[in-house]
């Protein structure tokens, strides 16, 4: 089963919490046990897990990230995102999760996060289940 979902991000960097949708998906799948991928096909956006407890930790990776890869006119690839690029690199455009009696096992702090770095956007998001 693969699921398509759409989001909107408002900013040009920022970290959205897509947990709840991922899970809803899992439970449509109705399996037990099996694989939650989620993908997402955008050189300038990426997916990560992370804490979603505390709102301070997604606004320090996006300003971290910020400093480590500053937008720049010096890159070569003069789109002017060529630092959305690279971060999406770093961070990776997909996850993998464990399900266990029908529900994605996660720690208890995380949550799957949409990595914004060239928006605002219209953007969207793969949730493949594998049984």
């Amino acid at each position: 089963m693969i699921k398509r979902l759409d989001l909107a991000t408002t900013r040009r960097s920022e970290l959205i919490d897509v947990t709840a949708a991922v899970s809803k998906v899992v439970s449509q799948a109705k399996i037990d046990e099996g694989i939650c991928h989620v993908y997402v096909p955008h050189t300038t956006a990426a997916v990560t897990i992370n804490e979603s407890a505390d709102p301070n930790v997604v606004i320090d990776i996006v300003d971290h990230l910020e400093k480590l890869v500053p937008r720049s006119p010096l890159y070569r690839h003069t789109e002017g995102n060529a630092d959305a690029h690279l971060k999406s690199s770093l961070v990776g455009c997909s996850v993998s999760l464990m399900i266990n009696n029908g529900t994605l096992i996660l720690g208890t702090w995380q949550g799957i996060f949409f990595c914004e770095f060239d928006g605002p956007r219209h953007r969207q998001f793969y949730v493949q289940i594998l049984s």
